[in-house]
């Protein structure tokens, strides 16, 4: 078969296996929160754009609001940062190459999550590539003489600059590391003479004038809410605290790449990109493709001296610096039976980790016990058992007291999760969440900027508040003396102090664990609230 029919068929099979096993698990608290997210329409929300919360929103409205509506377009980014792959290492290399550098992509065990899961990753990394791939576009046509001059004359202007705006753009409301790829872009074109013009003709400011349209809307967002996400932002990179090297960290950071990236596609993407730096100085190709690569990679290593990085923050860096590899190794390939088995044992092992990290009950099938613990698809199981478990103590403790109680869980993942598989949302408003966290003068995450059973309603003009809930705060608490059910997965016997503080009675209802397979995925405590009453200031 044609290589090329022989990868769109393959492509093709990964893709139909992905739509199933998109509904074979349970969400996992992140994709709880975003869907969260796309009930609640905004132009930006606490720690990122509104992208992945559209992207949910246009699934559930297809599918419902299932797993499979949720993770929808999960598997079809991932098709789509394939194909822009091939499409851009044939135009630079080969169909050979493009080819390799497709397969090796979905040999990625990190890449096999993210193209069934519904995180801000699958997004973030279709539009890195299809930016990458419109640039390579609008350099060959700003040149006069064609893709082997791309630094010739030409006109420097033509619709696939701020196509790559944009594209940048979007990728940018999904997560803003995509904003990264714009100093790519300046240090590429800075890096050649010729090159350099394209700072003095329309195109490049044409793509700038672009991305700032989709720039906007955050940042007069975030301007009127305090600047939350640059605040979160700098905590999550330890750019809050005075810098100080920690030896062990980037030692750490390059494990769990290893870990993610499966160890000899890891090690073989590092070899090319030590041996094709040097290159890049007098070729374009290569340098083209580092300069999407490097900086962000430089940069997290660099961030990790402090303290490592999550693995999939360098995601996008991996598209050139795959294809990179690909026409790296092809080459080498060709002409070394020993490195042939190499890539043989890497692809095999890095096909192997795939599969393992998406359903590691093979393990426990094969007789080889593993706790749940160490196990990151635990996040994927166990919610609608909590959730059922949640709604049977509810039902029977407003049987008991005759009143309805108002949910509470410890943190957003937990009210994200059960919120998502409860049967009876009992929404409070048409912007309530239907489970709420305990009350804080912090703005920790998104439940923090949605109405809050600690908030104060403002009273109409004229209107007095009734004897109960009278207060010398300006407006009523609703929530004044009813009671709750607050839940929480920690370890700890006794509810925290912004509970305890706000009740005027706590008492543990309930404890239950979820178990599988004979191991613990969790431990749930129920606790009654009775009469609500406000935290002391």
């Amino acid at each position: 078969m044609n290589p090329k029919r022989w990868l769109f068929a393959t492509l093709a099979l990964l893709t139909l296996l992905r739509f199933w096993m998109t509904g074979a698990a349970e969400l996992a608290p992140d994709e709880s929160y975003y869907y969260l997210w796309s009930q609640h329409p905004d132009v930006c929300y606490f720690s990122k754009g509104p992208g992945v919360a559209v992207a949910i929103r246009a699934g559930t409205e297809l599918l419902g609001p299932t797993e499979r509506g949720v993770r929808l377009l999960s598997p079809l980014l991932s098709l789509g940062t394939s194909l822009l792959m091939f499409l851009l290492a044939r135009r630079l290399y080969s169909e050979q190459i493009a080819v390799w550098a497709a397969i090796a992509m979905n040999f990625l065990p990190i890449l096999q999550v993210g193209s069934v899961v519904m995180t801000i990753d699958p997004l973030s990394i279709f539009f890195w590539t299809a930016a990458v791939f419109t640039f390579w576009l609008a350099l060959e046509r700003s040149s006069a003489k064609g893709e082997e001059h791309l630094a010739g004359s030409g006109s420097g202007w033509n619709l696939w600059w701020p196509t790559t705006g944009a594209l940048i753009g979007l990728g940018f409301l999904c997560k803003w590391t995509n904003a990264m790829q714009l100093l790519s872009i300046v240090l590429l074109l800075a890096s050649s003479s010729r090159l350099r013009r394209h700072f003095r003709q329309p195109g490049f400011w044409a793509m700038l004038l672009v991305f700032v349209v989709f720039l906007l809307p955050p940042l007069l967002w975030n301007a009127d809410h305090h600047w939350i996400t640059f605040a979160h932002l700098s905590k999550r990179g330890g750019l809050d605290e005075s810098f100080r090297v920690h030896i062990g960290e980037p030692f750490a950071f390059l494990g769990a790449h290893a870990g993610v990236y499966s160890p000899l596609l890891f090690i073989a993407i590092l070899m090319t990109l030590w041996r094709e730096t040097p290159r890049a100085r007098a070729h374009f190709k290569p340098r083209f493709l580092l300069a999407f690569a490097l900086p962000l990679l430089l940069m997290y290593l660099v961030l990790s001296l402090k303290k490592a990085g999550e693995a999939n923050w360098t995601a996008p860096a991996m598209v050139t610096a795959g294809i990179l590899a690909a026409a790296d190794w092809y080459e080498r390939a060709r002409q070394s039976a020993k490195v042939r088995r190499f890539l043989g044992i890497a692809f095999g092992f890095g096909l192997v980790l795939s599969i393992l990290v998406l359903n590691i009950d093979l393990l426990r099938t094969a007789g080889l016990p593993y706790p749940y613990r160490r196990d990151p698809s635990t996040r994927l199981r166990g919610w609608q058992t909590i959730t059922q478990a949640v709604e049977t103590v509810r039902a029977e403790r407003e049987m008991a007291l005759g009143t309805p109680l108002f949910l509470i869980a410890n943190g957003r993942a937990l009210a994200s999760s059960v919120g998502f598989y409860l049967t009876d949302k009992r929404l409070e408003g048409p912007t309530h969440p239907p489970v709420y966290t305990p009350e804080s003068q912090a703005i920790e995450d998104q439940f923090a900027l949605w109405p809050r059973y600690d908030e104060f309603i403002a009273l109409k003009p004229g209107q007095r508040p009734p004897d109960a809930l009278y207060t010398e705060e300006a407006g009523i608490n609703p929530f004044h003396g009813r009671s709750a059910l607050y839940i929480t997965d920690s370890e700890d016997d006794s509810a925290p102090s912004a509970i305890a503080g706000g009740f005027e009675k706590v008492e543990l209802v309930a404890c239950f664990d979820i178990e599988r397979r004979g191991w613990r995925l969790r431990q749930l405590r129920v606790f009654q609230c009775s009469n609500y009453h406000s935290r002391s200031l």
